[in-house]
């Protein structure tokens, strides 16, 4: 399963991201999306799972969970908006973390690109950075990485 990554688009969609995610399965957006347009372009192009964050109004609320959990080829997956960063997350964070024991953490929020291996916690953590143009960022940075035999491989970091 191949996956496209991003976060805090806030209302910017980029057109590259049909090219770069044009070989994908699905795509995951971990918040702040700013704009129903941006996730009508998503879910008009590939699957999506999408989460909102804090910026994002009623009607993006009203399709989006504030968190997801999932499974795909044998690893559970945990991706919300504001999560923190190892060994620094957030109390509910650490607490769903503690309580469901994710392969993947995914969030975004922070809009810095951080991908690392937890190991106290036994778990990858992916922040994609930032694919839009709102915020102090001063790169827009989408991931692209593939789930194969309960192994995460191919992990790309796409600078827009």
């Amino acid at each position: 399963m191949k996956i496209g990554l991003l976060s805090d688009t806030h209302s910017f969609f980029d057109k590259k991201i049909y090219s770069y995610f044009k070989d994908v399965d699905e795509i995951w957006h971990a918040g702040d999306i700013g704009d129903i347009e941006v996730l009508d372009e998503l879910m008009g192009f590939k699957k999506t799972r999408a989460v909102y964050g804090n910026i994002d109004n009623f009607n993006i609320r009203n399709l989006c969970e504030k968190e997801l959990i999932f499974s795909i080829n044998d690893l559970k997956i945990y991706m919300t908006h504001i999560g923190g960063k190892p060994p620094n997350y957030n109390k509910e964070v650490i607490n769903k973390i503690k309580k469901i024991s994710p392969n993947i953490f995914i969030c975004g929020h922070s809009h810095i690109l951080n991908i690392s291996k937890d190991k106290n916690l036994n778990l990858l953590y992916i922040n994609p950075g930032a694919a839009g143009k709102v915020g102090f960022n001063k790169e827009r940075t989408v991931v692209r990485f593939q789930i194969k035999s309960k192994k995460v491989t191919s992990m790309e970091v796409i600078k827009l």
